[in-house]
């Protein structure tokens, strides 16, 4: 649910001109997603959303042109709340981790330097991680153990 959430919040605000948390809430709600504004300020906070302006001259949020540098440390609390499992064949890791989970963990993973990894695919509870080689491979997937 809140992987689909932030979908659409990224989705409303690249095509309104959003001001406020309780202008994003009642555009959810339109959309079928019932949130509390304590939702949707710790889904601003997660998505760093910014605020930019508007064509009206007025401030609005918006998605920032550049991913943020995720910290290697957010990322293993992350992996540690939601990790099932992790194996390897060659150089490619496939790492299951619980329902809902794989997109914002495959996007974190994106956004920390790794060496050696090449790219992640993420479905609902898993992730494929596409290291250069076999060595990377193990060096990540012993990481990702730990």
């Amino acid at each position: 649910m809140k992987e689909r959430r932030h979908m659409k919040i990224k989705e409303i605000v690249s095509q309104h001109e959003i001001e406020t948390q309780e202008e994003l809430v009642r555009a959810l709600e339109e959309a079928g997603f019932h949130v509390t504004q304590a939702t949707i300020s710790r889904d601003i906070k997660e998505l760093q959303l910014i605020k930019v302006i508007g064509s009206n001259g007025r401030y609005k949020y918006a998605i920032p042109a550049q991913p943020a540098v995720v910290p290697e440390e957010a990322l293993r609390r992350k992996i540690a709340e939601v990790f099932v499992s992790v194996a390897r064949a060659g150089n490619l890791i496939v790492l299951k981790v619980m329902p809902g989970n794989a997109h914002s963990v495959g996007a974190m993973i994106d956004n920390v330097d790794m060496p050696g990894l090449l790219g992640t695919i993420a479905g609902d509870d898993t992730l494929l991680l596409i290291c250069r080689d076999e060595e990377a491979a193990v060096r990540i997937e012993t990481w990702l153990s730990s």
